[in-house]
């Protein structure tokens, strides 16, 4: 679910830079307040490993494809390092593979990063109390709103000359073709978190 280069205006591609730019300095302000702002590196490397590659796997899932997101994932076990890592992982994508593209680099940085971080917060209020259901909610709730930012600016940025119901009923398609990775990756998170608090339970992120 990445934004190809040319297919929003200029102006929404230098909005995503400038809103994307404004999340990460953000997240990098909160992660200097930390007694040791460097400890958590090696785990996000590992992660935006992890992400970097998943996204490169497409699955067909007509009439299109889908590939993980894991912004749930990287929100929940990375915090505030969520958003410079999965920010490194899509410019690797689009310089290595062209999956995505530079123009909207900021914009792909606000579909994944932005769900990221709410999935964080949301761990951060109901994961002690409630783990099982504030890992799924992370998960698959981090997807439904990356789909929702993803759909408002793709039907924000089409030209008026096309179809604008052709182009309304392709998203719809689109984005029930991504219903199954909702439950996938709350499934995904959740059983992760499970695993992580029966095995080690200090690797059990921000609760």
């Amino acid at each position: 679910m990445h934004l190809p280069d040319g297919i929003v205006p200029v102006e929404f591609a230098l909005a995503g830079y400038a809103a994307s730019g404004v999340l990460t300095a953000l997240a990098l302000s909160q992660l200097n307040r930390q007694p040791d702002p460097r400890a958590a590196i090696p785990r996000a490397a590992m992660l935006t490993t992890v992400f970097f590659a998943a996204a490169l796997v497409a699955i067909p899932v007509p009439p299109t494809s889908v590939h993980l997101m894991l912004s749930g994932l990287m929100g929940v076990m990375l915090g505030w390092f969520a958003m410079p890592a999965i920010m490194v992982g899509l410019f690797l994508q689009a310089v290595l593979f062209g999956h995505g593209g530079l123009t909207t680099l900021g914009l792909n940085g606000v579909i994944v990063g932005l769900p990221a971080l709410l999935a964080f917060g949301f761990w951060q209020l109901a994961g002690r109390r409630w783990p099982d259901m504030a890992a799924l909610v992370a998960g698959s709730g981090a997807v439904v709103l990356g789909l929702a930012v993803f759909a408002a600016i793709v039907l924000a940025g089409l030209p008026v000359a096309l179809d604008s119901g052709a182009e309304s009923l392709a998203i719809r398609a689109f984005l029930l073709a991504h219903l199954p990775l909702v439950l996938a990756e709350g499934v995904i998170v959740l059983a992760l978190m499970r695993v992580l608090r029966r095995v080690e339970p200090g690797l059990v992120p921000h609760v």
